[in-house]
């Protein structure tokens, strides 16, 4: 009982009542949503909750840690292929075939972090060695039988709601992402809060003189890209299982590297809350534009709203929408 008092003076912090009370409300919303929205409305808020939860991992590499990836879908793509691979040619669950998926984009984040941090690669050389990573197994994947090659891996597509083997429908799958949501929402908020979150960000701020005052710079960085690769895997397990099919040109694109970024940069950086913010703002208007131009038959106007979005955010927004919007709603987080 103490350590989960303890725990909990760690995750509410100095927070105060009103955020409280909206986090709380906010919850309550999202638990009821299901019930309240149709089919399409439903599934546009899985694709928000499921950018905002790919958005809180990559932050916790660029946002807390200050290290830019740009070949985040390398990690999504070999859980999701991985754990999808096992349950299609061996019959392992999911459940099983996640922590293989985990283990090895865990490996591939290792891996890439420390060619990258050990011969001291940031910024712009550092986004390149991911890119490198992620088109180079984009490129085995592609000719890879196992994997299905350029034509896919397909899932069967189960009838009914099976949790064990994630056969069912929508609103299992909402759940699911909701639950990876908040997990990763409460993780991060303990991780700032502790010694390790503090190292990140010391690095962010200025690496040099971080390790000048003794943070052990280059087990701090390596610890964020691996934790940052595992909670990526979890969602790209969660899509493969979801969508029921994987193709080695969309899971390791570059595209699909840029979404993972866009909801924290639009939504605020190192924020906890920017992730969930920009993935309302780009994935819920985004639909709309997608709308849009079907009545019009403008083809790629999402991906025009996304340019202007970043263009707009970065010129009058360079912090994100949620550090604006916190102080106008009086909930202004604490700045990281």
């Amino acid at each position: 009982m103490r350590g989960l008092s303890k725990l909990g003076r760690r995750l509410v912090g100095d927070a105060p009542p009103r955020v409280l009370w909206s986090l709380a409300l906010l919850l309550a919303v999202l638990l009821v949503a299901p019930a309240a929205l149709g089919k399409y409305w439903l599934s546009v808020l899985i694709l928000v909750l499921y950018f905002a939860y790919v958005g809180q991992a990559w932050n916790i590499l660029m946002g807390f840690a200050g290290q830019l990836s740009l070949g985040h879908a390398l990690y999504a793509g070999l859980g999701g292929y991985i754990a999808a691979g096992l349950y299609f040619h061996y019959g392992i669950g999911p459940w099983a075939g996640l922590f293989a998926g985990v283990a090895a984009a865990a490996a591939a984040g290792a891996v890439v972090g420390f060619l990258g941090f050990r011969f001291s690669l940031a910024g712009v050389y550092f986004a390149l060695l991911t890119i490198a990573f992620s088109e180079f197994t984009r490129l085995a994947f592609d000719h890879w039988a196992w994997a299905g090659g350029s034509g896919g891996l397909f899932l069967k597509v189960g009838s009914g709601s099976d949790l064990w083997n994630l056969r069912g429908g929508a609103v299992m799958f909402y759940y699911l992402i909701l639950a990876l949501s908040v997990g990763a929402f409460v993780l991060c908020r303990l991780l700032l809060q502790s010694r390790i979150g503090q190292y990140w960000l010391a690095i962010r701020e200025d690496a040099e003189a971080a390790q000048a005052v003794g943070v052990p710079v280059l087990r701090a960085k390596m610890i964020a890209i691996v934790l940052s690769a595992a909670l990526t895997a979890l969602a790209g397990v969660w899509n493969a299982f979801y969508y029921n099919n994987l193709f080695p040109e969309t899971a390791f694109a570059m595209g699909r590297s840029i979404e993972i970024t866009l909801a924290p940069i639009i939504g605020g950086l190192g924020t906890l809350f920017g992730p969930f913010v920009g993935a309302v703002v780009l994935t819920g208007l985004g639909e709309a534009f997608t709308d849009v131009g079907e009545v019009l038959k403008v083809p790629g106007i999402k991906q025009i709203f996304y340019g202007l979005a970043l263009l707009v955010i970065v010129m009058y927004r360079p912090a994100g929408v949620w550090p604006w919007l916190a102080d106008r709603l009086g909930l202004k987080e604490r700045q990281r």
